[in-house]
């Protein structure tokens, strides 16, 4: 139908967020790999958050502020040992950098969303529940899996030893809070077949819903 004479058209629905997540080794970013093959637009927050902390100026000057101009090297780029150096076994400097970032990294998600055409969006973050992101989802989507296989999986792709992934995965929110949050509950313990089916069905209930 033709819009009157002089009256913009009408604009687009702005899409729907679905929030993905998923702990250390769970398969999370495979997870949103699938998604973005199957032709829905996927928001990478983590690693755009590696990405921001050396594109933003301002963001950069504040880091240096809060932590030392050491937090970046003699090219400007972000300085990830220093810093975790400088925040580890200190909750409130950890909270004052992630104060700093966050809001960095949701002001380019927004921007990115009003760029996307599509019924609705992935943000993939494994924050999703500890930052209270669920509350801008229209639904969440969590990939877990048992300890002992995340464990292996991260020992086999980063080297890192079996108590470095332990204490990370205890410093995460444990799984079956978030599971107790989550709409949709992805488990990844048999293999990238059964992921795909998975995430296919989880896929198709979207659909379904997005439509009503």
């Amino acid at each position: 139908m033709d819009t009157t004479e002089g009256e913009p058209p009408p604009s687009e629905p702005e899409p729907k967020i679905i929030g993905l997540t998923g702990g250390i080794g769970s398969g999370k970013t495979t997870a949103a790999q699938f998604i973005e093959e199957s032709g829905f637009p996927v928001y990478y927050s983590d690693i755009r958050a590696k990405e921001i902390v050396n594109e933003n100026e301002v963001l950069k000057q504040s880091i240096q502020e809060l932590l030392s101009p050491e937090s970046y090297d003699a090219e400007g780029l972000y300085n990830r040992k220093t810093v975790a150096e400088k925040v580890f076994g200190n909750p409130v400097l950890l909270q004052q950098l992630n104060s700093l970032i966050h809001p960095a990294v949701r002001d380019d998600f927004e921007y990115w969303v009003r760029r996307q055409h599509t019924p609705f969006v992935f943000k993939e973050t494994a924050l999703l529940f500890e930052l209270g992101l669920e509350k801008e989802s229209f639904r969440t989507i969590l990939v877990t899996a048992e300890d002992n296989l995340r464990i292996k999986r991260v020992m086999d792709r980063d080297g890192k030893t079996y108590r470095e992934i332990k204490s990370v995965m205890e410093q995460q929110m444990p799984e079956k809070d978030k599971m107790k949050r989550a709409d949709f509950i992805i488990h990844n313990n048999n293999g990238i077949e059964t992921l795909k089916k998975e995430i296919e069905q989880v896929l198709q209930a979207l659909n379904v819903v997005v439509k009503q």
